[in-house]
């Protein structure tokens, strides 16, 4: 692991600072205390104290997003992030910002964001592991573990110069601890007409009208928010791609695969849809 990252990587049992072990094959992270953490054949590390509570997303909802996500639709989410980090990390002559994206899926927002800041280095945080396999290779300056977001992240104090949290679980005590009191926490969500084209016809979960307020209940005692803009835009798919966008969300849990495909067999193609997000800069609340 790039020593880089691992020197803000922290023991989630004891919170002592983490060194690289080897034994004969098999690497793992272990702190002065004898606490050890394997790192997968895939490159991920398993940084859980315990047993998570969930698994996060299954193998086919992290394929259906890696493809979809390949395919450029949500390049738009891509281009924000990018273009707000550079606008909140300014250069500092001889260091590396940690970009960590807390629930960071496959990994493609964190590796538009390190494309678009040189000398930053970044980590993956995910509970899912089918999703962890492929943030591990997201980008060469990355690393990825095994994390859950409710949890005490394994970082040290300030470690992270920029926070990234895109359809994602908010841990607002967390997200201010990691974060460095200069740093900033770009927050994605969903906004009322994301995807609305699709939810009626096919029976989805509708945004939350009070998404925003719950946001801000997550991270206003902990956050101040500096900034807000919505970016919007219109796809036009297939519907096998309407499938794959279904099946690597929230929905993919709540509706019948049978009646689901039904439902899209009855779309009439090109099947419009509306990619609707809010991007907010978040910095936090001097202690």
């Amino acid at each position: 692991m790039d020593a880089r990252i691992l020197d803000r990587l922290r023991c989630p049992v004891c919170g002592e600072p983490l060194t690289e072990a080897v034994a004969g094959t098999a690497q793992a992270l272990r702190c002065p205390r004898r606490h050890s953490f394997d790192v997968a054949r895939q490159g991920y590390v398993n940084l859980l104290a315990g047993r998570a509570p969930h698994v996060g997303d299954s193998a086919e909802m992290v394929a259906a997003r890696a493809d979809f996500l390949t395919a450029g639709h949500y390049d738009l989410i891509s281009t924000a992030l990018a273009e707000a980090a550079v606008a909140v990390t300014p250069p500092v002559a001889g260091a590396y910002p940690l970009v960590v994206d807390a629930g960071a899926g496959t990994g493609r927002y964190l590796a538009a964001v390190l494309a678009a800041l040189p000398d930053a280095v970044g980590l993956a945080l995910d509970v899912s592991k089918p999703a962890l396999r492929r943030a591990a290779r997201a980008h060469p300056r990355a690393a990825a573990a095994l994390a859950d977001t409710w949890q005490r992240l394994p970082l040290a104090d300030g470690a992270a110069d920029l926070l990234l949290n895109v359809f994602a679980p908010r841990n607002g005590p967390e997200f201010r601890r990691v974060l460095h009191p200069a740093g900033a926490l770009l927050v994605v969500t969903p906004a009322e007409e994301h995807l609305a084209e699709l939810v009626g016809p096919l029976g989805l979960l509708r945004v939350d009208p009070t998404k925003e307020d719950r946001v801000a209940s997550s991270l206003g005692a902990q956050f101040t928010r500096v900034g807000v803009a919505l970016h919007r835009s219109e796809l036009t798919l297939t519907r096998p791609e309407v499938a794959t966008l279904v099946g690597m969300g929230p929905s993919a849990w709540h509706t019948d695969p049978a009646g689901l495909a039904s439902r899209i067999a009855a779309l009439a193609e090109p099947v419009r849809v509306t990619v609707a997000v809010r991007l907010a800069v978040w910095r936090p609340i001097p202690s």
